[in-house]
């Protein structure tokens, strides 16, 4: 029903896709140094179900309706763009009370967080489009082969992703005992978070 030869030419593609360094590997790495190990793997979590809804529209169909109205990606780019500095704007707020003794508070609801994230970030809907129909192969059932290559990516980039977070996490856990440790990791945080948001609306007024 499926063919399988392609897997080794698919995952490679996805490799040199995930390797650079790229926007949801900077997000992981600021979920990670704001929010610890916990918070990383809530994140990814959530990143992991808005591709996975993702990759479900492109084998509905849907995908084409989204490419064919480009005005309407990127309302939702600027959507993201905007969620993404009030993210800064909240850790930055965190920091300072980190600093002045109240480290109590947290930002919390990690996965909602994750899940939004992915799902105002068109790119990956597009770039499902792009890949998933060239990993057909010989495959009886279309739709069913693309589900399968869109779980691996899925599972693929939530693996990489969820490592890079949790590596991020390693230095807040070891720094969460000191306020102004945990204030400079926050202040990191969010400055990903501005540059994030300053690459999507860069990317919108060059295209």
């Amino acid at each position: 029903m499926v063919d399988v030869t392609v897997l080794p030419g698919y995952v490679a593609v996805i490799l040199l896709f995930l390797g650079p360094p790229g926007p949801d590997m900077a997000y992981m790495l600021a979920v990670g140094l704001e929010g610890g190990r916990r918070a990383a793997v809530k994140a990814i979590l959530g990143i992991g179900t808005g591709m996975s809804i993702y990759a479900a529209a492109v084998v509905a169909g849907m995908g084409q309706v989204a490419r064919s109205h480009p005005l309407v990606l990127d309302a939702v780019r600027i959507l993201g763009a905007a969620y993404l500095l009030w993210l800064a704007f909240a850790t930055m707020r965190h920091a300072r009370r980190a600093i002045s003794g109240h480290s109590g508070v947290t930002a919390g609801r990690w996965y909602l967080r994750g899940v939004f994230v992915c799902l105002t970030n068109p790119k990956i809907i597009l770039f499902f489009l792009a890949v998933l129909p060239q990993f057909i192969g010989d495959a009886e059932n279309p739709g069913v082969q693309m589900a399968i290559l869109g779980a691996i990516d899925v599972v693929m980039e939530v693996v990489l992703y969820g490592a890079v977070g949790m590596l991020a996490g390693f230095f807040h856990a070891r720094l969460v005992d000191s306020t102004k440790a945990t204030a400079v990791l926050n202040y990191i945080a969010s400055t990903v978070y501005v540059l994030l948001a300053g690459t999507i609306f860069g990317e919108i007024l060059l295209a």
